[in-house]
């Protein structure tokens, strides 16, 4: 399939887990795509993992011109921009009591001024040629998540953002959605929980479906191809849920 083709992306959190499959699955999918990541050694990597369709800039989406510099790389490159894929994110299990001030701001930052630095950068460009953007959020943007505060307010945030951008760009053709996956096999959900937080009661929120085995990248960057592409042209202000049936109860 080469719905994409001729579309230039931009795609953040592309150095691993679900940014670099997205990035994979869009540049396979006829796209050329402009891929950012903090991770200058693995953003180097899957940027030649991909092949000559992508371009690596490194980006820190808590940054303001980072995120003008990285949509400005992709214009100048490519003469414009059709899709936005905000993947970047961090996780950050813990007590409540625990979650001081720069726990907290460093997550919101990150996971939700990341998507609203990147769509504020691209909207210009991304009126011009009636583009979309795909926002990373979670079941956790969902549904409450124990022993996950900052992560769960921030992806509530990102679903929030995604729907009222929606509705704001609807009369200038720019598609707005946000994927929310369940747990997915990437190295940020292998960081280990601390000791003292009930785990089972965060495994509650788990997959049901292939008794709670979780996702792969790939299976979210399916998703994601799907909304960016002109076959989800009717679907905008979405939070498709990928999660196994996590927020089906």
């Amino acid at each position: 399939m080469m719905r994409l083709e001729g579309k230039v992306a931009v795609v953040t959190g592309a150095a691993s887990g679900i940014g670099l499959a997205v990035a994979k699955r869009l540049a396979r999918e006829g796209a050329r795509v402009v891929i950012g990541d903090r991770n200058a050694e693995g953003l180097e990597k899957a940027a030649g993992d991909i092949g000559p369709a992508a371009t690596s800039m490194v980006l820190d989406v808590a940054s303001e011109s980072s995120c003008n510099a990285i949509v400005e790389r992709a214009v100048t490159l490519h003469g414009g921009l059709d899709i936005v894929c905000n993947i970047a994110g961090v996780l950050d299990f813990g007590r409540f009591a625990d979650v001081d001030e720069h726990r907290w701001d460093r997550v919101i930052s990150i996971n939700l001024g990341g998507v609203y630095r990147m769509c504020r950068a691209a909207m210009p460009h991304l009126i011009e040629r009636r583009g979309n953007i795909v926002n990373m959020a979670s079941a956790a943007g969902l549904v409450g998540v124990a022993y996950n505060s900052a992560y769960t307010a921030s992806k509530h945030g990102v679903v929030g953002l995604t729907r009222s951008l929606a509705l704001e760009f609807s009369k200038e053709g720019v598609r707005v959605n946000a994927v929310c996956p369940g747990g997915v096999k990437t190295p940020m959900l292998e960081q280990a929980p601390p000791d003292d937080i009930d785990w089972n009661m965060v495994m509650r929120s788990a997959s049901w479906l292939d008794s709670g085995e979780m996702a792969v990248p790939e299976d979210i960057a399916d998703a994601v191809a799907f909304l960016a592409s002109s076959e989800a042209r009717r679907i905008t202000g979405a939070a498709l849920a990928v999660d196994g049936g996590q927020t089906a109860s």
